[in-house]
């Protein structure tokens, strides 16, 4: 025999039913005996509880209520039933439908609704949905009966939440089952006492009802059908990735169920457990799924799990939304016997729940969760019984703390398998999610930490990402700057995903664009093909700030934000960006170029928040220009001198300043071939070479200031406070003479102009110079930059760096590789 179990969604609607029935049926065709519990409709139960909340405070609302649940019934049953059958079946419903308007008629006269008044209101919700589905079972020719399980389920008087008489209770459903051979449709959720009084046995009954007859029957199988693929590693509505799972053991189900997984009510398993019957949750809606198998040995009793699933040493991700915590602490706790048992002998007395416990192994603290209705009862508990220690200060006072949430991860197998507890961990930290409290019981079953209730859809994420998904990689970013290096960074994204995911499994969602314009932001990603079209189309005017405050409501796992502006209104907002556990890259100098203090604390304030804070296209575009150096200072290298032609402007006009040439021509042609700022001056002032050399020096540990960089510029003053720009170029013909005079005296001796930036000594310069044949900046050519670090290993020759150190494609390609390099952090 088989017990079958059909949740409210099941039995919700006419449709919905006739599903149900025809699910039964098969099981009828292949001569499989069955007895099926079913719920009542979906939203029932609900109104039943507010029809007779009303009624008991004198609102005759209740009647209007209780008319529409009427009606809700007889259309189902006018959808259902054959008209020549409907007549019987109306009377019978209607006759349950007067009695149920007697009972709120009584707590209406008497404006009270005690728990057994309450308990007999709600039976009449699955009554009513069982008798309708018994009926439309014979309409299909099934020979069904109608069983009120208050005939056989036996408790005690604990109305709303009443304990079973299994020895009385198993006794009569046998006897029962022997002498009835019908199909039953068995009302699940409600019992009587032996007086005959109706009880209820908590919310989600209907499962425990369908466990306490299967285990009676001793059946082959008890299915509890609902609207999901079964247990899922973790709650879909909050982890779009959870996956339903082949099988697992009734323990993992238990602490599942213990810590929030709503599919399975946590008595049901233990009536099964005891006599080894298995226990399956179907999707009524999705019936060819298999759906999860709970046993004491699941996969002794199924195929092979299917691909790394018999690998999972966590099975699944529980959670619970609220909970408080709560502390008892002193120097006066310290081997003193007794206090635990004095402390949860309080809460026991106040009916006070306890769902974690964790101990200081000093015995100076003892930590606990309960659920935050709970909360202020378990503080005055405490200070009463500690009321003398209090006084005498040996004990604080007990302090609640609020908007917390318990992620606790499930699995048999976490106790065989090194290193879980470091996974979690890990992945909590990098994302910035702080752990509060830590619990772990000694079967390591499970592992439970409390975290800040705005952290939790992240860390569930987090979690399921770590241990379900841990060869995928999934990047969330935020972009500001959709010029030229911001689209050609979303063009190369675009055109390597597939590589990305074929070869490294790595997802790069852009999930939010901001430019001077607009912003857009999808939580579902945005088309990295159309993201203009998008922009254009669904964006709304752009603001940094709500923006930023969007991006921190998300509160996305694995979040990186990327500035390919030239803004100060930007990176105003790194310090809370990065604050927020959010990666930061950016091509943008002016955050390190500032003062050494907002420097230093963007530094140390990634560092805090277990972040990267990623700059390598501050300078040389896409050469490894700071990571070198980095890397010499890391491994202990002693940095003598950096010298680098860092401005790909300036590198090409130099480059091309040559004889026959004259120098105001080479600037304009360079202007006319987009290598120069839409105003020269901005290039040949030197300032941006300034901050460049400004940011090595910072790297290679030296507290300079803007001020402190020596600028010698190469042209004079008048000419760089020309009016505008055609003013500029008239007076920079004026220039020309002085200019090939330079260059004349440096080719005299065989030296080339180059304009260099020079680290030594601990100052910082940047000036036009001549260089000698047999110097590595001598045959530069295009707008190539060049970098040489002279170190201690790098005496003799310098370590040179040369390349592209400018343009849309190398810059957005070094901001690229830096995504990619947070990938392998945020994984390792």
């Amino acid at each position: 025999m088989k017990l079958l179990k059909f949740g409210g969604t099941s039995v919700g609607s006419a449709e919905s039913i006739k599903t149900v029935a025809d699910i039964v049926a098969s099981y009828h065709r292949n001569q499989v005996r069955c007895a099926v519990v079913v719920s009542a409709m979906s939203g029932v139960t609900d109104k039943l509880i507010l029809i007779s909340e009303k009624a008991a405070s004198g609102d005759e609302s209740y009647l209007e209520l209780l008319k529409d649940l009427e009606k809700h019934h007889f259309d189902t049953t006018r959808t259902l039933i054959n008209v020549h059958a409907q007549s019987r079946v109306f009377a019978f419903l209607k006759t349950l439908i007067n009695e149920l308007d007697d009972l709120l008629h009584g707590a209406f006269l008497l404006r009270e609704r005690s728990p057994r008044t309450l308990d007999l209101v709600l039976s009449f919700g699955e009554r009513l949905s069982a008798y309708l589905i018994s009926q439309y079972m014979k309409e299909l020719g099934i020979d069904a009966q109608f069983l009120d399980a208050r005939q056989l389920v036996r408790t005690d008087a604990n109305f709303n939440a009443a304990k079973v008489d299994f020895d009385t209770t198993n006794h009569s459903i046998v006897e029962y089952f022997a002498t009835n051979k019908a199909l039953q449709i068995i009302t699940g959720f409600i019992a009587a006492t032996e007086e005959n009084e109706t009880t209820t046995m908590g919310r989600g009954g209907s499962d425990y009802t369908a466990s306490i007859f299967g285990a009676a029957l001793n059946a082959e199988e008890v299915e509890i059908w609902t609207d999901v693929d079964g247990v899922m590693t973790a709650d879909p509505r909050q982890v779009k990735n959870a996956f339903s799972l082949e099988a697992i053991s009734y323990l993992e189900a238990m602490e599942m169920s213990h810590f929030g997984a709503k599919v399975i009510y946590p008595p049901t398993i233990q009536p099964l457990l005891n006599l080894n019957i298995p226990l399956r949750i179907r999707n009524t809606f999705n019936r060819e799924f298999p759906g999860t198998l709970i046993s004491r040995n699941p996969y002794a009793a199924t195929s092979p799990p299917s691909g790394n699933e018999k690998l999972l040493a966590v099975k699944g991700i529980s959670s619970i939304k609220e909970v408080a915590l709560l502390s008892l602490q002193g120097s006066g706790m310290i081997g003193i016997p007794g206090i635990s048992s004095r402390l949860f002998g309080a809460l026991a007395r106040r009916k006070i729940n306890i769902i974690i416990i964790t101990q200081a192994s000093s015995e100076h603290s003892i930590t606990f969760a309960v659920s935050p209705t709970d909360a202020k009862y378990a503080q005055h508990a405490i200070d009463e019984e500690f009321s003398g220690e209090i006084d005498a200060g040996k004990v604080d006072k007990a302090i609640a703390e609020t908007h917390l949430s318990i992620v606790a991860i499930i699995g048999e197998n976490m106790r065989q398998t090194p290193g879980i507890s470091g996974k979690l961990f890990s992945a909590l930290g990098r994302n910035g999610i702080n752990v509060r409290a830590i619990a772990q019981g000694s079967s390591e079953v499970n592992l439970t930490v409390v975290i800040s209730q705005r952290n939790l859809s992240k860390a569930l994420n987090t979690v399921h990402e770590a241990f379900f998904l841990s060869e995928t990689k999934t990047l969330n970013v935020f972009m500001a700057g959709l010029g030229l290096i911001g689209s050609t960074l979303l063009k190369q994204i675009a055109q390597q995903a597939d590589y990305l995911y074929d070869n490294r499994l790595l997802k790069i969602n852009f999930i939010g664009i901001i430019n001077s314009r607009k912003m857009l932001l999808n939580v579902n990603g945005i088309d990295r093909t159309h993201w203009n079209s998008l922009l254009e189309e669904e964006g709304k005017v752009s603001d940094m700030g709500i923006f930023v405050r969007q991006i921190k409501e998300l509160n996305l796992p694995n979040s990186v934000f990327i500035d390919c502006t030239s803004s100060e209104d930007v990176i105003k907002y790194y310090q809370e960006i990065l604050q927020s556990a959010i990666s930061i890259i950016t091509p943008n100098k002016l955050a390190n170029s500032g003062t050494y203090k907002s420097y230093l604390q963007l530094k140390q304030t990634a560092l805090r928040s277990g972040v990267k804070f990623l700059y390598e296209t501050n300078v040389g575009a896409g050469l490894p220009v700071i990571r070198v150096l980095q890397d010499l200072n890391d491994s202990g290298d002693k940095i003598f001198k950096v010298e680098g032609v860092l401005s790909g402007t300036l590198s090409y006009i130099f480059n091309s300043f040559q004889e026959g040439r004259k120098f105001s021509e080479v600037v304009k042609e360079a202007q006319q071939k987009g290598y120069t700022e839409p105003d020269p001056r901005e290039d040949l002032n030197g300032m941006d070479v300034a901050r460049k050399i400004l940011i090595l020096a910072r790297e290679v540990g030296l507290s300079l200031e803007p001020e402190d960089v020596k600028i010698e510029s190469i042209l004079p003053q008048e000419c760089l406070d020309a009016p505008n720009v055609d003013a500029f170029f008239k007076s920079l013909e004026d220039v020309d003479e002085h200019m090939e005079k330079r260059r004349k005296e440096a080719a005299s001796t065989g030296c080339k102009l180059r304009f260099i930036a020079m680290l030594e000594d601990n100052k910082a310069s940047v000036k036009l110079q001549e260089v000698r044949e047999n110097h590595p900046f001598y045959a530069l050519s295009g707008s190539d930059n060049i970098i040489s670090y002279h170190t201690a290993r790098y005496k003799e020759r310098p370590l040179v760096v040369k390349g592209p150190g400018a343009g849309a494609e190398v810059t957005a390609a070094g901001v690229f590789a830096e995504l990619i390099s947070i990938s392998n952090f945020l994984y390792q």
